[in-house]
């Protein structure tokens, strides 16, 4: 994971260590290390930070510097309905 994107990312959008751990249903200890890069994020807890920041994980991990999310595939829309049903 990039070290210091969450970090920005977090900042840029004035939010707290603890505001980020409260959406992850973390503590803001836990959420610490994943900033710092002591562990590694979840997965799903990576797709809810994508989902928030209104960008991708691909952004979130250093591996593009593109902000905008990518469009929400086609799948994934199919299997919210299923599940709803």
């Amino acid at each position: 994971m990039s070290i210091g994107r969450l970090r920005e990312i977090r900042i840029d959008r004035r939010k707290t260590q603890k505001d980020i751990a409260d959406l992850l249903h973390t503590t803001q200890q836990q959420y610490s290390k994943y900033e710092i890069g002591i562990q590694m994020l979840p997965i799903e807890k990576l797709v809810i930070l994508a989902d928030f920041y209104h960008t991708s994980i691909d952004y979130l991990l250093g591996r593009t510097d593109e902000r905008e999310p990518y469009p929400k595939s086609i799948l994934m829309e199919k299997s919210k309905i299923l599940i709803q049903q």
